[in-house]
């Protein structure tokens, strides 16, 4: 019995001593956990259960040049509630109170707000969903609710910040404007990104239940710096005509696509770029920077550069004469053909240029310059003609203008570069160098940004860019300048000519993707316009370039691209930009003043019936009738086509009529 009563006892203390042991064990292991290892611990810990939130900053706005937004960061809000930590009694007496609210808001029932929150509450929700994508109107709003109004630890309210990226113009010059995202960063929005970004802030937040985050705090705890603004050069008012009038030649067209581009001649400064494109529907938009990266081969617009060069040269005068025979040449095994049935006969290389002769310019080049052609590839690559004009704006196309020895070289590149073909050019290289003639031989770099700011402060502003002083001589420049005025007054442009305004010009009209097996039965073309207003004492230049219009409709330059370059010319003049350079009298355009007299002839009638507007501007014809108290709808662009309801029939105070517009 006493043997048995001290195993017992020995297996006891055996127990107590490996239990006091394991204690021991457990202590030590605590404290170590504690003290030596503790920071590790609550460092894993808190990252298990904090973060930190990037609050991402707002990008710098982008301006045109008269103060217009055409890029800017809006903030917008999420907005969410801790519904829990709200005390019971506010919440029994003002939940209601809440609901209405939101109901007025947002939609929904008064009892649909009130029995989300309810639910929410007996369902220990922290992170119960509101609103998203709120305004900051509409977020300092439903700041000021009932419960809300005692703010994130007493009220539950919680707001997150974001920013979305806006373009209050629309589509208009959005790839020259750009945009900085997964696309890509293309136009200024990517130039000048380093200007724009600013810096972001952060926000702590907590994790809490169903795998949600929580901000600890109600404000930032590293608040976000905004970026710089850029202002641009752009022109709003000369960009909605440059767009529009580009956009009614395509559609009139039915054109592939298509570029314009208006430079203030004195500056360099691009004060409107619309590029247009064809999607499969049939519509236009801004679907590539064409006027920027798009090398093609120039045609008769190269012309005036090959005039230029010959000039230069001392080779050729402007009076020297050049046999373009009946219209058809054979050169070096191959015809060249002009566009005049039974050709030009002989005459001088200006009266070649006017008429665009394609004989005239190939017979002129090659027979001073077959023996020695690296003098003339050589004085346009001197007048920069094969360099990229180093654009802040990515995906500058590069022009390609070969020389002996080069793999395009052959007996027929000399003449074929003579009229703008086996060279390239992109749409505002061609423009950079007649530019530069009608700014008296001075090449500028083109201009997009003026400066930079932050708030009122000019952070830094841009002059122009001189890329030469003097591409040519003042001999050369007067004389080209005549005969760009002259293209206009009896040559190809002649269609152009106005006796109230002067241009100058040339025309191009350039066979594209001749090179395909399908080329004799679907000619395409890429018609052009470029040259500067007025003629005298210029103020801008412009190119318009236009690729494949429907050849059944027109092709020629002068046809295709010529009429936007002057109304774009005209509508800039009549809207008082350049008339304190010229005269004090505005010109009076035959069609703006039909416009008016039609627009006057009816507004002042006592109408008791539906007016005719045909043929009226859409503005004029709008105005007119919802004077009359009618609704008005409308499709497409320009002047008034047809109406809905036709004239003479009673005027119904109230009654649509839908006008189609061309």
């Amino acid at each position: 019995m006493a043997t048995t009563k001290k195993g017992i006892l020995n297996k006891l203390y055996f127990v107590l001593v490996f239990i006091t042991l394991f204690l021991v064990v457990i202590i030590v292991r605590l404290t170590d956990i504690q003290f030596a290892d503790g920071e590790k611990y609550r460092n894993l810990s808190e990252q298990l259960t904090l973060r930190n939130d990037t609050i991402f900053s707002n990008r710098g706005s982008v301006f045109s040049a008269d103060g217009s937004l055409l890029a800017t960061s809006m903030s917008q809000y999420e907005i969410r509630m801790d519904v829990v930590t709200v005390d019971a009694i506010i919440f029994e007496k003002e939940v209601r109170n809440l609901a209405v609210e939101l109901s007025k808001m947002r939609g929904n029932t008064v009892s649909h707000w009130e029995t989300k929150f309810r639910r929410a509450r007996n369902n220990k929700n922290r992170y119960l969903f509101i609103a998203r994508k709120l305004g900051y109107n509409d977020y300092m709003k439903i700041k000021g609710f009932p419960i809300f109004n005692l703010g994130m630890y007493k009220g539950g309210f919680i707001a997150e910040q974001s920013t979305v990226r806006a373009h209050p113009l629309g589509k208009v010059a959005e790839r020259t404007i750009g945009y900085d995202d997964y696309r890509g960063a293309p136009g200024i929005e990517g130039a000048y990104r380093n200007y724009l970004k600013g810096n972001h802030g952060w926000r702590l937040k907590q994790k809490i239940a169903k795998g949600q985050w929580k901000p600890i705090n109600d404000t930032n705890e590293k608040e976000p710096i905004d970026g710089k603004d850029i202002v641009t050069t752009i022109d709003v008012n000369i960009q909605d005509i440059a767009h529009h009038s580009l956009l009614r030649q395509l559609e009139f067209y039915n054109a592939e696509h298509g570029c314009v581009v208006v430079m203030e001649t004195k500056t360099g400064e691009i004060k409107a770029i619309s590029n247009l494109g064809q999607n499969s529907l049939g519509k236009y938009y801004e679907k590539r920077n064409y006027a920027v990266y798009e090398s093609h081969e120039p045609g008769s617009a190269f012309k005036v550069m090959a005039m230029v060069a010959a000039l230069e040269a001392g080779v050729i005068d402007t009076s020297t004469v050049v046999d373009t025979s009946e219209g058809k040449y054979r050169m070096y095994g191959r015809y060249i053909n002009d566009s005049k049935r039974g050709g030009y006969g002989e005459i001088s290389a200006a009266r070649a240029l006017e008429v665009s002769s394609n004989i005239g310019f190939a017979r002129l080049i090659d027979e001073n310059f077959n023996k020695k052609p690296e003098e003339f590839i050589d004085i346009l690559k001197g007048m920069h003609l094969n360099n990229k004009l180093g654009l802040v704006i990515k995906g500058e196309g590069k022009p390609e203008i070969p020389g002996p020895g080069d793999k395009k070289w052959s007996k027929n590149a000399l003449p074929s570069i003579a009229y703008g073909y086996n060279l390239t050019l992109t749409p505002l290289q061609t423009l950079t160098f007649y530019n530069a003639i009608a700014n008296n031989g001075e090449m500028l770099k083109p201009k997009f940004v003026k400066e930079i700011r932050s708030w009122d402060n000019q952070v830094e502003i841009f002059d122009k860019v001189v890329i030469d002083s003097k591409i040519c001589s003042n001999e050369t420049v007067k004389k080209v300048q005549e005969v760009l005025k002259n293209v206009v007054v009896r040559g190809t442009g002649q269609k152009l000519f106005d006796k109230n305004f002067s241009m100058a010009g040339k025309t191009g009209t350039a066979r594209t993707e001749y090179w395909k097996e399908d080329w004799a039965t679907n000619r395409r073309y890429i018609s052009s316009f470029t040259g500067y207003f007025p003629a005298e004492n210029p103020k801008y230049s412009c190119i318009v370039v236009i690729h494949k219009p429907d050849r059944k409709i027109g092709f020629y330059g002068a046809d295709v691209s010529g009429p936007v370059f002057k109304d774009i010319a005209q509508k800039i003049y009549t809207s008082n930009h350049i008339i304190n350079t010229i005269d004090k009298v505005t010109p009076d355009f035959a069609s703006v003043k039909n416009n008016y007299d039609a627009y006057y002839k009816v507004s002042n009638k006592e109408l008791n019936s539906i007016p005719n507007v045909k043929g009226m501007a859409a503005m004029d014809a709008i105005s007119l009738l919802e004077n009359l108290g009618l609704k008005v709808s409308f499709n497409g662009e320009g002047n008034v086509k047809d109406q809905s309801i036709n004239e003479g029939e009673k005027l119904i105070k109230g009654t649509t009529i839908v006008l189609n517009l061309i």
